[in-house]
């Protein structure tokens, strides 16, 4: 038995991965409502293919046959994750929507409620050390709007007011 090369090994395990992938794509093909199963079926029979390499194909030309197999792969992997995708957003849109309709009911609570003491006011240079994302969270903590798209300079101005 002869041994083999590096690149050999790299493709079968190219091939190993490809099969796998083809594999828990099918599987999630079973829960996809069919039009979405119908847009990656193609890509799970290229998968399939790539990973049926001949052991001669590997042998003489296991780079390209390690390239298609890996590519396959990515295609199928960047498929599946863009039909998983939508339902992360629909969930995050209904939550919103929730959040929007109670929203106004919180609002007439809190003109009737003693509003709480203003959170301490922190000093402008412990501020400029937090980043951008740290300063709009201390921006919705203190219920401020208008700061999703400032700059760190601008957002820097809202807080210290």
């Amino acid at each position: 038995m002869a041994k083999k090369t590096p690149a050999q090994r790299n493709a079968e395990a190219a091939l190993d991965a490809a099969k796998d992938a083809a594999k828990d794509a099918k599987k999630l093909i079973k829960t996809l409502p069919k039009k979405a199963a119908k847009k990656l079926k193609p890509l799970v029979e290229d998968a399939k293919d790539a990973s049926n390499a001949s052991k001669k194909k590997i042998a003489d030309r296991p780079k390209k046959v390690a390239k298609s197999a890996t590519a396959a792969t990515e295609r199928l992997q960047e498929a599946t994750a863009r039909l998983q995708a939508p339902k992360k957003t629909d969930k995050k849109k209904v939550a919103k929507k929730d959040a929007k309709q109670s929203a106004p009911k919180k609002d007439a609570k809190k003109s009737d409620a003693k509003k709480p003491a203003a959170p301490a006011s922190v000093p402008a240079s412990e501020l400029s050390d937090l980043t951008v994302v740290e300063l709009r969270a201390r921006a919705r903590a203190e219920g401020r709007t208008g700061y999703s798209r400032l700059s760190k300079a601008a957002l820097l101005d809202l807080l210290a007011n």
